[in-house]
Formats: C-alpha cells, structure tokens, sequence
C-alpha cells in the first residue's frame, strides 16, 4: 500500500460544540457520495480493524477535545479512514477554534469520480466554511507554502507564492490554500469574490453550487499533479484570481 497514490481531504468548520451531530454528519455525508463504502471499524492497538456494530452512538460518545476517534472501511487492502480533530485558537484564523474533519483514500478511478461530491458531503455534514480534495503529492507541494523552515519564513516549491500561517489570517472563512477540488461555503465564496461571471468563467464551467448555497470548484479536469506544467499554471493562475486566499491581499 504504501505505493499506491492517496487522494486526501479537509474541511474546516466552527468548533464542535459538546456532543454535536456535525460529528457523524461528516461520516454519512463521505458514505453517501461513494457507492459502497461503509465506515464502521475502528481501528485497534494493534492497528487491526474492529468492527462497530453501533457506529454512530459510539462516535457520539468518543467526541472529545473538540473531535473523533479515526473510523474505517475495514479493508486493509484498500483503506478508506475519517477523523476529526480540533485546531485551537491560538493557531486558527480569527482566534476561533475550528473543527477539522480529515480524510484519505485510494485515488483510483471510483474515488476520482465520486471526489466532488465527497467533498461537498463531508463539508455541509461538518457546517464547513472551506475544504479541499488534493492528491497527496501535489498536497505535500502545497504545505510548503506555509511551513516555516529553520531560518524563519516560508520557502514555497514550484514558484507558488507563500502564505500567511493559519493563526495570521484575518477570518476563519477565508480558506488558507487551495486545493484540486476547493470547497467554498457562501461565506467563504463571498469573502474572496467569487463567482464573478466575465472572470470566472473558465472556473465555473467546472463548478459545482451546493444545497446551502456553497460552491465545489474543481481546478483541473484531472486530479492536480504538479508535474504536469498546465496544472501548475492552473493553480497559480487561480491564486492570482484570489489574493485574499492565504492572507495575501493584507500582506
């Protein structure tokens, strides 16, 4: 497994409050999108799946700090996982705690058809401000716009530009980076300007609007490598749209 490609998933959201269907939410809303796919083992000291014949109540009641305990398919030749944890104020945009729900997956032909709308159903399941899907290569390419390196700011790959880190943006609805697949909800939509229709265009034609009025916005028709020189140009085109994307327009 450890060869095979990875397609990786966050949303951020408000902060759980207590025990909160957000939680499970979540979960359904991945089962949901993907045909088949089950999440009801947990996985067990020894790294073994255990199966959870009562998924959703024992979620709700190992909702702790602020997030959940990992949940899986039980498949360890094609491992699907979901947790949920809770990024502090301190180092959330706005001061606020957010609510993190991640996940990985094969990225194989079902995942790749089905990525949209799994993003879209863990965002609205989590109450999501903004989330992307990316290829977990081309995502390791993308933290390096953040990270900070030994002699202080950070030292972005590829040309991309460098962002602001997460505790330094201004909103928790302004997203922090972009991804291959971007959930924008309305507020976060509304916050950086988007859509506008005579800009926009190429983006909308790969768009997708949600129930609760959010957008899904997918930057290239084939999920993002950045070996590929079209998708780079791709996605540097698209923070260029969108300077308020990582806190750039207030640098």
């Amino acid at each position: 497994m450890t060869a095979r490609k990875r397609l990786t998933f966050i949303v951020y959201a408000p902060a759980l409050e207590g025990k909160d269907r957000r939680a499970i939410d979540s979960v359904h809303g991945m089962e949901k999108a993907l045909p088949g796919l089950r999440l009801e083992w947990r996985l067990s000291k020894s790294g073994r799946p255990d199966a959870l014949p009562q998924r959703d109540a024992w979620l709700m009641e190992k909702i702790e700090d602020g997030g959940f305990p990992m949940v899986c398919n039980g498949d360890e030749s094609y491992p699907v996982t979901v947790w949920g944890a809770e990024n502090p104020g301190p180092f959330s945009a706005g001061g606020q705690a957010q609510f993190e729900v991640h996940a990985k997956l094969p990225l194989d032909e079902p995942v790749i058809a089905s990525a949209a709308e799994m993003l879209e159903g863990v965002a609205e399941g989590a109450r999501a401000l903004w989330g992307r899907a990316t290829p977990y290569d081309a995502a390791v390419d993308i933290a390096y716009q953040t990270a900070p390196t030994l002699k202080g700011p950070p030292s972005p790959r590829r040309g991309l530009p460098a962002l602001k880190l997460f505790e330094h943006i201004r909103a928790p609805e302004i997203p922090y980076y972009l991804g291959w697949l971007n959930y924008w909800s309305a507020a976060a939509a509304r916050a950086i300007g988007f859509p506008d229709p005579t800009r926009d265009a190429e983006l909308l034609s790969r768009a997708r609007r949600t129930a609760t009025g959010g957008w899904v916005v997918q930057l290239t028709d084939a999920p993002l490598d950045l070996d590929n020189p079209a998708h780079l140009d791709a996605l540097l085109r698209v923070y260029e749209r969108f300077p308020e994307i990582g806190g750039r327009a207030a640098l």
